[in-house]
């Protein structure tokens, strides 16, 4: 082999290398941090207006209902918040709107069906409720089961859930990127803090 024709093998040769070793920085190594899952704040915090809800809860005796509850997310607004030295992983926030083609569907809708809540609820502890409902993302509406913690203090409540679900099933490809490979499944996570209008 010439040493015209060794030259440029040895050059892709260390390129891929090169490339090897980012994925790894960006994926294995502590250069990445990600961002905490969402939690109910501790009971002593105030409640504040977080999102754009629509929720009722009823009480009765030892036990609360939820009776009715949306939640609409602005797609066109996510940003990543988890950081990776030396990248900037605001081009992902880019990827992420063309793959979910935010101008033809700019929002995410969660509207939920009636959940009864464990009578702790109404002792002001933390409990956790699964809650059935439908997600449309896409111009797809699929059932779905949010996992909820929730703490009821006076006229304050405060929820902070995820649900667990797969892109593809909402009509989604996942993005294609050059140095990995996007999985399809996501957890969709929500915070909130409720205050009775009454």
């Amino acid at each position: 082999m010439s040493r015209n024709v060794l030259i440029p093998i040895v050059a892709v040769v260390a390129l891929a290398l090169l490339g090897a070793a980012g994925a790894y920085a960006y994926f294995f190594s502590g250069l990445r941090a990600s961002p905490t899952s969402l939690a109910l704040s501790s009971p002593s915090a105030t409640p504040a207006a977080s999102g754009s809800p629509s929720t009722t809860t009823a009480g009765a005796g030892t036990w609360y209902e939820m009776t009715s509850a949306k939640i609409t997310a602005q797609l066109a607004n996510l940003a990543s918040v988890d950081t990776v030295a030396g990248f900037n992983v605001r081009t992902r926030d880019g990827i992420v709107q063309r793959s979910l083609d935010v101008s033809s569907f700019p929002t995410a809708v969660f509207v939920a069906q009636s959940a009864e809540l464990p009578q702790a609820a109404a002792t002001g502890q933390t409990v956790t409720v699964s809650v059935p409902g439908q997600l449309t993302v896409h111009g797809v509406t699929k059932d779905v089961t949010a996992t909820v913690q929730l703490r009821v203090s006076a006229s304050t409540a405060q929820l902070a859930g995820s649900i667990v679900t797969n892109m593809t099933d909402f009509g989604i490809s996942p993005p294609q990127v050059s140095i990995t490979v996007v999985q399809p499944a996501v957890t969709i996570e929500f915070q909130l803090n409720l205050t009775s209008a009454s």
